[in-house]
């Protein structure tokens, strides 16, 4: 590929009801590889990077302008919080109280509420990174938000490196005892601008056991074992291979929507991969946090009209949602996502392409 100049540039993407304008800001690595983030619900808008021709296409899902954003959809390309994943009935207890959180999901909390992290207004500014370019996003999020308690500070930064890595580094304090699970929800599609579904997409996860759930995806509590079952990415498995085979889990779920324990984490090897044997592009997660939520588009039904004027039909993305497990503050046996005053929330996932 012809070598670019890295950049990071600032322009207009619209104003919401209220005014208040929207910031897009695209980083630019020396490859050409570039990704475009916006500061309401400090959404991924594009992340275009290089087919093995070198061709430079989109792999994310989202819309053309803001007002796609700004209407119902399933969280494309958005920071999910204060608490990504389920929490069983909207409750939870600390030190013995009780809060109560919205019920936006078949009964069950679902990614922060109906106001959650992916809809608010984020401050955005260019942020000095040794790394590469980059941006850092802020919002506080005040006491009670969403019944969620304590003032949370929180500070994500998306870091692009001329390795054609992509950095999320996340950082949250609060003035009193609550729970904090945050992850990146960007759908993704390898093809380059969405030429089909990713059934022929193959998934890498570095994972012994998942999360089983009940018939309203809240976990059972324990960690199975995936040897022998549909759930096994312990080798790299085309998507589609057992998507509908004779599974309760499958079945409960729609296909594949499910938390899977990682074995290991860090930035040693990838924790998880996903590969495109059309365009050749290949994608490694590495990450701090101890599981991934492996969705494999199941509620993409064909109603969503997204960029260049593309479908989004069944199936047509994936999200790989690095974070601690579904309704961990429920679950004591699993990892705590509790976060106490004069400590802090920090955790990084790194997102790396190259092809094959």
């Amino acid at each position: 590929m012809k070598a670019v100049q890295p950049s990071t540039r600032k322009t207009s993407y619209g104003r919401l009801e209220d005014g208040r304008e929207v910031f897009q800001f695209t980083l630019t690595n020396k490859n050409g590889v570039e990704v475009q983030v916006i500061n309401r619900g400090a959404i991924i808008t594009a992340w275009k990077v290089p087919d093995r021709t070198g061709k430079l296409e989109d792999v994310v899902l989202g819309f053309d302008s803001l007002a796609g954003y700004l209407k119902e959809n399933p969280f494309f390309g958005a920071i999910v919080g204060r608490y990504a994943n389920r929490i069983a009935k909207g409750e939870f207890e600390l030190d013995g109280k009780e809060y109560t959180l919205a019920q936006n999901n078949n009964g069950q909390h679902l990614h922060g509420g109906v106001n959650g992290f992916d809809r608010v207004f984020w401050n955005i500014e260019e942020h000095a990174s040794s790394k590469g370019q980059a941006v850092k996003l802020t919002y506080n999020s005040r006491d009670m938000e969403e019944g969620y308690p304590g003032n949370l500070s929180i500070e994500v930064l998306y870091i692009l490196t001329d390795t054609n890595e992509l950095q999320v580094e996340y950082l949250a304090t609060t003035d009193k005892k609550t729970v904090v699970n945050l992850t990146q929800h960007s759908y993704f599609n390898l093809t380059g601008n969405v030429r089909r579904d990713i059934l022929d997409h193959e998934v890498m996860l570095k994972c012994d056991n998942m999360v089983p759930v009940n018939d309203v995806l809240i976990p059972t509590g324990e960690l199975r074992n995936v040897a022998g079952t549909p759930f096994d990415f312990r080798k790299p498995t085309k998507v589609g291979a057992r998507i509908n085979d004779d599974d309760q889990q499958l079945k409960l779920a729609g296909g594949y929507d499910h938390c899977f324990a990682f074995s290991s984490r860090g930035d040693s090897t990838a924790n998880a991969s996903l590969y495109d044997p059309s365009s050749g592009r290949f994608l490694e997660v590495f990450t701090t946090e101890p599981g991934i939520q492996f969705y494999c588009g199941n509620f993409l039904n064909g109603t969503l009209v997204g960029k260049n004027g593309v479908v989004y039909k069944h199936r047509f993305g994936l999200c790989l949602e690095t974070g601690h497990y579904p309704d961990s503050p429920n679950q004591p046996q699993f990892p705590s996502t509790v976060l106490n005053p004069g400590e802090e929330y920090r955790s990084r996932s790194t997102y790396r392409f190259s092809v094959k």
